[in-house]
């Protein structure tokens, strides 16, 4: 990566990690209802795989920890903090909230609470795309513990059969939920799962972004060149509880703090600044930048934001009232 790039990445995780944090103290100050998985430690992963990647033009779906992929995606974050304040002004109106955050006109095609629901809804947005002989392709994130579904391999197996110009990548943070990794899971190389459905794949440090971005250039790059699936597993970490609820007990001091060692933040800051293109005061300025804008823009934006109409409660429903609810005579 050139020193441009590394240093809009950097000020992309540091935004991204700000952005987190704001969410953190929104939720305690119950500004925020409802489930939040929060993203600190894995900024990497999404940063660097969408900077090789062609944002508003490919089709990008994760799980529910989605606010940092969505804004890679290109959606606004105010719009993404007024849906988790549950506000009209919302990237889904205020009625999806944290886990359902979507920008379709960037083609940031949603976060989803269903563990591992993204695998075959990437295989389907993969499969549209090959129809209509787009250049973009499908990029599914998702973490370790959705690989144990049984969706992972029916759309592993479709994905190769098909082949499709999707890019699965496993955003391994060793626990899902409380589990590690190695309570649940026979391989723990998860990459090598890709292997039993001949699909390429590799792995890389999820902690630092340039490795993160050398591999996901490959893999991006034979996705779109070939019209066939990849498979990238990136070793990362989550530096808070897999939600707000989840205090972490489950995980030694010790184990969390050696991987403070490695913070994405951390590692990329502290090489530019050893090479000279970035210097402590800069970075400090540009984090104090991003703290304000995020303060008094993003967080006020979503405070001062109107709620959702009550007349619109019925909106987005498919189903029709059932008329016995409603008081009248059922069909």
């Amino acid at each position: 990566m050139d020193t441009d790039l590394k240093k809009r990445l950097l000020r992309d995780m540091v935004y991204a990690r700000r952005f987190e944090e704001s969410c953190y103290e929104a939720y305690v100050e119950r500004k925020i209802g409802g489930f939040l998985h929060l993203y600190p430690g894995q900024e990497a992963c999404a940063l660097g795989v969408m900077a090789s990647a062609r944002p508003g033009e490919d089709c990008v779906i994760t799980g529910y920890r989605d606010h940092v992929h969505a804004i890679a995606c290109g959606a606004d974050p105010k719009a993404v903090m007024a849906e988790l304040f549950g506000k009209a002004t919302g990237s889904s109106g205020g009625f999806g909230g944290s886990m359902h955050i979507f920008d379709v006109k960037q083609r940031f095609m949603g976060g989803y609470a269903i563990v591992g629901g993204p695998f075959p809804l990437a295989a389907g947005m993969a499969l549209g795309l090959k129809m209509k002989g787009e250049e973009a392709i499908a990029i599914c994130f998702l973490g370790d513990a959705a690989n144990n579904q049984g969706t992972f391999h029916e759309t592993m197996n479709m994905a190769a059969v098909w082949k499709l110009p999707v890019l699965f990548v496993c955003e391994n943070n060793l626990y899902g939920i409380g589990t590690s990794i190695e309570r649940s899971t026979a391989e723990l190389d998860q990459h090598k799962r890709a292997d039993a459905y001949r699909i390429p794949n590799d792995f890389a440090d999820g902690q630092d972004v340039e490795a993160v971005y050398a591999a996901a250039k490959v893999a991006v790059d034979h996705v779109r060149t070939t019209r066939t699936p990849y498979f990238l597993e990136l070793k990362t970490y989550r530096y808070r509880g897999h939600s707000m609820s989840d205090g972490g007990k489950y995980r030694s001091k010790e184990e969390q703090a050696e991987w403070r060692k490695r913070d994405p933040l951390v590692i990329l800051r502290e090489r530019l600044i050893a090479s000279g293109d970035l210097t402590a005061a800069a970075y400090k300025a540009m984090d104090r930048e991003i703290i304000t804008e995020i303060e008094q823009v993003v967080v006020r934006y979503a405070e001062q934001s109107p709620d959702p109409d009550l007349a619109d409660v019925e909106r987005h429903v498919f189903a029709p009232n059932d008329p016995y609810v409603t008081g009248g005579p059922r069909g």
